[in-house]
C-alpha cells in the first residue's frame, strides 16, 4: 500500500477501510500541511484529532504558556505543563500521539506583521483564536493570501464554525467587523463550558480533513451554530457579500490592520 509500514497501515485502518477516504485519502492526509493559531481550548482538540488521523506536518502558532484555568478545557495540555510554553507543550504531546507528524511551532502572537509568513507554506489555516480581532485578521490574511481556514468561535454553551474556500463566502461577508472592545465579553470574563471546546474543535478537525480528502461536503457558504444547553444544532446559509471590504467586487482591505482587543482581568483563555 503505497509506502506506509505495516504499522502505519494498522494505525490508520479505520481511514483506510473507508470508502471515501481509502489509502489514497490517507496519502492525501500525511501529505497535508495544516496550521493551528491557537493551542488552546479550539486548537488542542483540533490538532490532537489532526496528529491521530496522520497530517504529515502541523504548525502551531501561540504567545502563551500554560495556567491552571486552561486545563478545564484546553485537553492538550496537562497539570505538569503549567508555566510550559503552549506550543512546545503541544507539541511534546503531539509526539506521544503520533511520532510520524513533523511539529512546527511559532511561539509569537498572529499579527499584521507575521501573518503571511506564517500561513504561506500550509495548505490549510485553522482559528483557534479566542478574540475578535484575531478572527477577523485571520479571515483577512486567508482570503487576500487564497488560504482556505476554519473559522471557529465560542462562549458560555455556544459555538459557530463555518468553512472559508477562495470563492466562497468569507468571515466578513457575515460579520462586517470586529465588535467595539468589551461590547461582547470573552470566555476570560463569561466563562465557557469545557466540552464546548472540544464539540466545535473536533467539527473543525473533521472539516480539515475532508478539504484534504475531498470526502463529503464543507460547510462553505454555511455557519453552523449550536446552543449545547438544549442541544440545538442550526445551520444558516451564507451569500457572498458583494460589498465585502475584503472579498467584494470593490475591496477596501488590501492590506492586514489590527483592531482593539478587549483587556480581560481574568487570567487564561
Amino acid at each position: 500500500m503505497m509506502d506506509f509500514t505495516a504499522a502505519q497501515i494498522e494505525r490508520y485502518s479505520r481511514h483506510i477501510l473507508l470508502q471515501d477516504v481509502g489509502v489514497e485519502g490517507q496519502e492525501k492526509i500525511r501529505n497535508g500541511k495544516v496550521l493551528v493559531i491557537g493551542a488552546g481550548g479550539l486548537g488542542s482538540p483540533v490538532l490532537l484529532y489532526l496528529a491521530a488521523a496522520g497530517v504529515g506536518t502541523l504548525g502551531i502558532v501561540d504567545g502563551d504558556t500554560v495556567d491552571l484555568s486552561n486545563l478545564q478545557r484546553q485537553v492538550i495540555h496537562t497539570t505538569p505543563d503549567v508555566g510550559k510554553v503552549k506550543v512546545l507543550s503541544a507539541k511534546e504531546r503531539i509526539h506521544l500521539l503520533n511520532p510520524d507528524v513533523q511539529v512546527n511551532v511559532y511561539h509569537e502572537l498572529f499579527n499584521a506583521a507575521n501573518a503571511f509568513d506564517l500561513i504561506q507554506e500550509y495548505d490549510f489555516v485553522v482559528d483557534g483564536t479566542d478574540n475578535f480581532p484575531g478572527k477577523f485578521l485571520i479571515n483577512d490574511a486567508c482570503v487576500l493570501a487564497g488560504k482556505p481556514f476554519s473559522h471557529g468561535g465560542i462562549l458560555r454553551f455556544d459555538g459557530q464554525t463555518l468553512t472559508y474556500l477562495p470563492g466562497t463566502a468569507c468571515y466578513r461577508c457575515a460579520f462586517h467587523s470586529p465588535p467595539p472592545p468589551d461590547a461582547v465579553p470573552t470566555c476570560s470574563q463569561a466563562g465557557v463550558l469545557g466540552a464546548i471546546a472540544g464539540m466545535l474543535g473536533t467539527i473543525q478537525a473533521a472539516e480539515v480533513l475532508k478539504f484534504l480528502t475531498g470526502a463529503g461536503e464543507l460547510l462553505t457558504d454555511r455557519l453552523l451554530t449550536f446552543d449545547a444547553r438544549k442541544m440545538n444544532f442550526r445551520t444558516v446559509r451564507l451569500k457572498r457579500n458583494p460589498r465585502c471590504p475584503v472579498c467584494g467586487e470593490q475591496p477596501v482591505i488590501h492590506e492586514l490592520t489590527e483592531a482593539e482587543q478587549a483587556v480581560c482581568e481574568l487570567k487564561g483563555k
